[in-house]
């Protein structure tokens, strides 16, 4: 899938290098969104800096033209996703698109380097996420 940046994320490649935490998230400019996207971008950096990186990917149905401006707009470092065509194709495949309303749901995966789900959990819309309990899933991978 592409990134906001132009270059194209294999999650079976970065999963073979790192656990990964991969979290969607319905909208670019949204106010969750925009809430959480500091944070994950925060953390990214932590985690990627750590001994044994674990990496964390962001993900939206919104094309990656609207997630590279709104990445620059918050001058995020964060890998972002566009899932914009074929439409929700990814979170199809992992269960959180909501058809109805054509977005992903707030779901988080965390992914171990065999390229397995170990975890997952969804929220409502309009709840915001507190990742610790992710990243306490993807150290515990490490041994």
């Amino acid at each position: 899938m592409p990134d906001q940046f132009g270059s194209t994320i294999h999650l079976a490649e970065v999963s073979r290098r790192s656990a990964v935490i991969l979290v969607f998230f319905p909208f670019a400019f949204s106010p969750v969104c925009g809430d959480e996207v500091r944070a994950l971008d925060d953390l990214g950096q932590t985690l990627a800096a750590e001994s044994a990186p674990i990496e964390v990917i962001g993900m939206s149905v919104d094309s990656k033209y609207t997630l590279a401006a709104w990445s620059s707009e918050r001058g995020l470092r964060l890998d972002l996703g566009s899932d914009f065509w074929p439409h929700g194709e990814v979170a199809k495949s992992y269960g959180v698109f909501d058809a109805d309303h054509g977005v992903a749901e707030r779901g988080v995966f965390v992914i171990s380097q065999t390229g397995t789900i170990v975890t997952s959990r969804q929220v409502a819309r309009t709840e915001t996420r507190d990742f610790s309990v992710d990243v306490a899933q993807a150290r515990a991978l490490r041994g």
